[in-house]
């Protein structure tokens, strides 16, 4: 299973914002030219994690953008399935397109459901603080 670049931006996002100093904003722009991706790309971006109540948008000369809630409140799991809208890991996982002549006998189906489940698991116990407890180490590396 690969996650989109949309959602690996979006996790980056948080994660650049959550490292900064509390209540301190960033910039698009910042983001974009750490991590070498696009300005429009990113507004996207920002624009849903501000729609989902995550981000919370600065306007003005001085705005930016930051967190709008602890970052030990935003929950890895619920950031990946808001971003991903597709976890249809074979044909016989699309409810509509069940075309493969083994699938009523096939149990490749439930393990793969099996192993999604786990996926979820891990996920849902993982909030943005905990992917910045090396927040020093980050900032560093962000040049912020």
């Amino acid at each position: 299973m690969q996650l989109k670049k949309y959602t690996d931006y979006a996790l980056r996002v948080l994660i650049f914002c959550a490292a900064k100093e509390e209540n301190e904003l960033s910039s698009i722009k910042e983001i974009s030219q750490t991590f070498h991706i696009s300005d429009h790309h990113l507004r996207k971006i920002v624009y849903e994690l501000n729609k989902i109540e995550l981000l919370e948008t600065v306007r003005g000369r001085n705005g930016g953008i930051r967190l709008a809630k602890p970052a030990n409140e935003i929950n890895v799991g619920t950031v990946v399935r808001y971003m991903e809208n597709d976890f249809a890991l074979l044909e016989c996982f699309d409810k509509g397109a069940d075309h493969c002549v083994i699938s009523p006998a096939c149990k490749l189906k439930h393990t793969l459901h099996e192993a999604m489940r786990a996926f979820w698991e891990v996920l849902q116990q993982y909030t943005v603080q905990d992917l910045v407890v090396n927040d020093s180490e980050l900032r560093k590396l962000m040049n912020i």
